[in-house]
């Protein structure tokens, strides 16, 4: 397997690099994508779901982005050592019924030695606004305030 570059030990430089690439990724909504920077035996916790493994990250995805529609992220680093990554996110997205939704949180990320990241635990909460709220915009730098 071929290392996804940066690899660990992470500087403040390389992490930015991880997390502004994560970010650019989830934002295609691609779950093959996505799951492809994740260890084939990757271990997940996301609110309540616990998940295990590629195939499941992609199944699981799969079903995220045909309910959560419109969907766009934001992450900003939070702290860095030597092979994990903290950062908080805010991430907007409709409803079926048309309800915007503005979830936010925070991840945990621990990476193997080739840069795949081997284990991820997510902490999201929902807030429903108004269309005229929504304020995330990929890539715009810092996230405002909760």
């Amino acid at each position: 397997m071929q290392p996804r570059q940066p690899v660990p030990p992470f500087t403040r430089e390389t992490a930015l690099a991880k997390v502004q690439a994560a970010e650019d990724a989830w934002n295609t909504r691609d779950p093959e994508r996505v799951a492809g920077a994740y260890t084939v035996d990757t271990v997940w916790r996301n609110r309540d779901d616990h998940l295990r493994g590629r195939d499941e990250v992609t199944a699981f995805l799969t079903r995220k982005w045909e309910r959560e529609l419109d969907y766009r992220l934001r992450k900003n680093l939070w702290t860095f050592g030597d092979d994990r990554i903290a950062v908080r996110f805010q991430y907007e997205w409709r409803d079926a019924d048309g309800q915007w939704w503005r979830s936010y949180g925070n991840e945990l990320w621990e990476f193997d030695e080739l840069g795949y990241m081997a284990r991820r635990e997510a902490s999201i909460n929902d807030t429903a606004i108004v269309e005229s709220d929504l304020r995330v915009t990929p890539g715009a730098g810092e996230l405002p305030a909760w």
